[in-house]
């Protein structure tokens, strides 16, 4: 085939965005049974982690720690509040954020939590050292990205 070469950045074999695309997805999946005894989504387990972290927190807040926008966030945070996980209440001094606070109920099932990732590890089957490095070359992708805004440009 001419020119064959030329089109090699368009393999799906040489793309880094596949299996980091397809890990993730493989990755949610393995959480999935985990999450459902706790009522959990994935999207809501990472802001129940916050919650655990945090106690209280801005949605603004929230939301960049999560990387999701607003749009994504409201349901979720709607769904954990109608489970009794979290309470929203308007920031009294800027009445365009939520206050968002771990209740009880939220708190109730960190130690339930506790026992999924060791499960998830043992599915990835990585070494310490390799997660270590995992984390940090993900992180590092991902600030860069965010800090060149690369979109459609």
């Amino acid at each position: 085939m001419k020119n064959s070469k030329k089109y090699d950045s368009l393999k799906l074999s040489n793309q880094v965005c596949f299996p980091l695309y397809a890990c993730s997805k493989e990755l949610v999946s393995q959480y999935t049974p985990y999450l459902k005894k706790l009522g959990l989504t994935y999207t809501q387990y990472i802001v129940m982690m916050v919650m655990w972290e945090s106690v209280s927190v801005s949605s603004r807040d929230l939301a960049a720690r999560v990387h999701l926008d607003y749009g994504t966030l409201t349901p979720v945070l709607k769904k954990l509040e109608t489970t009794g996980y979290i309470t929203r209440k308007r920031d009294p001094e800027d009445e365009r954020l939520l206050i968002l606070e771990l209740t009880d109920k939220g708190e109730s099932v960190k130690d339930e939590a506790l026992k999924i990732p060791p499960c998830i590890a043992s599915c990835v089957g990585l070494n310490e050292e390799e997660f270590k490095m995992l984390y940090i070359l993900t992180y590092k992708a991902l600030n860069n990205m965010e800090n060149a805004k690369c979109k459609n440009q």
